[in-house]
């Protein structure tokens, strides 16, 4: 076998390998978006699925800032409102740059209410419902273009010690 008869053999090679670790890779990443993560949530219902990748705010701060000052959002990105116990919870859009769609989450990880497209550096408040645990934000308009509804389910750890409607 000749010098360029080999390296042809070794780039064919090559590229075999290369080929079955990407599969892998994929494979792989398949296996773990069915994976309940911190820095991410699914949602179902009679719609389809939907997955986003999401900051938690899960503090007084946290909360407190929220997306405010952001210009952009990423189409699969969001943020998690996690609180500690059940509550009433209301928001607005005091520095928030960005229409925002507003997923209000019992402790079950079950959607009771959505608010389209809030308007941008409005203060006037967005009553989720009594009994809350969480609010998912994500981009204006997104729920309605996904067919996200009321009832829809969401996974996620924050909601795994409450017997959740879609567990881990």
């Amino acid at each position: 076998m000749g010098r360029g008869d080999r390296r042809l053999k070794v780039r064919h090679l090559t590229g075999h390998i290369a080929g079955a670790a990407l599969a892998s890779l994929l494979l792989t990443g398949a296996a773990l978006a069915e994976v309940c993560r911190a820095d991410s949530v699914s949602l179902r219902g009679d719609w389809g699925k939907a997955r986003f990748s999401v900051e938690v705010a899960d503090d007084t701060a946290e909360r407190a800032k929220g997306l405010m000052h952001r210009r952009s959002l990423p189409l699969s990105a969001g943020m998690l409102f996690i609180y500690e116990t059940p509550q009433p919870l209301s928001f607005w859009m005091r520095n928030t740059l960005i229409p925002l769609d507003l997923l209000f989450i019992d402790d079950r990880g079950v959607v009771q209410k959505i608010h389209h497209s809030a308007i941008p550096l409005d203060e006037t408040p967005i009553p989720g419902g009594d009994d809350l645990l969480s609010v998912l934000e994500i981009n204006g308009g997104l729920a309605k273009r996904l067919g996200i509804t009321e009832g829809s389910e969401i996974r996620h750890p924050a909601f795994a010690g409450n017997t959740p409607a879609w567990p881990c």
